[in-house]
């Protein structure tokens, strides 16, 4: 399966904003976004001149890093979002947030999304007690994403849960801590995602 294997910090430091890449690091006074608020690369301290291309792009680049897909899993999103009735910057972010890996992510089965995509790899999520592996799978609203019984005693999981309890979850998603399982109650809206990414500057770069 192909992955990217760059530094994360870095993504951050590209787009000029904390993306929570990794977690409690993020909120640490380790976080190198934090240290080092510019660009990364000997260049990174200039003052960049963005042209009409390069905002479209960061905003590209921004939602994909966010959601730790692929350039080409990406562009395949927005051809699908684009075929759906509706507004295609909305329906694009929707798809996003059914997959898997980012549905384990926002139950607080794992602190960041790459961590849940491993989860969902190694076999250690469930979807409506079936196993599924594919960090792709789209997740339907009433479905009941779960962790698998012998998967429950992984100290990282219960870990990231009770962190993710203490910070609140969202408004779209159940979840039972005490069964390790939660439902994916409804699609959310973009209002509802407050993400900080501008959906048509996305539009406009596909469009071009």
């Amino acid at each position: 399966m192909a992955r990217d294997t760059g530094p994360v910090c870095k993504q951050c430091r590209r787009e000029g904003l904390k993306l929570f890449l990794k977690g409690d690091r993020c909120f640490s006074d380790k976080c190198a976004y934090d240290r080092r608020p510019y660009g990364p690369g000997q260049h990174g301290q200039r003052r960049a001149k963005f042209s009409e291309y390069s905002r479209h792009l960061r905003e590209k680049q921004k939602a994909r890093r966010i959601y730790g897909v692929l350039e080409k899993q990406f562009a395949l999103y927005f051809d699908k979002a684009d075929a759906i009735k509706g507004v295609t910057g909305e329906n694009l972010f929707q798809l996003l947030e059914r997959r898997l890996d980012n549905v384990a992510f926002r139950m607080g089965f794992a602190n960041t999304r790459k961590a849940a995509r491993q989860l969902v790899s190694h076999s250690h999520i469930l979807v409506n007690g079936k196993k599924v592996n594919r960090p792709s799978f789209q997740v339907k609203p009433g479905d009941e994403v779960s962790i698998r019984e012998r998967s429950k005693k992984i100290a990282s999981i219960s870990e990231s849960m009770e962190a993710r309890g203490r910070q609140g979850i969202d408004s779209w998603i159940e979840v039972d801590a005490k069964k390790f399982a939660g439902v994916f109650k409804e699609v959310p809206g973009m209002e509802e995602l407050q993400l900080p990414v501008e959906p048509q500057l996305i539009v406009e770069f596909y469009s071009r």
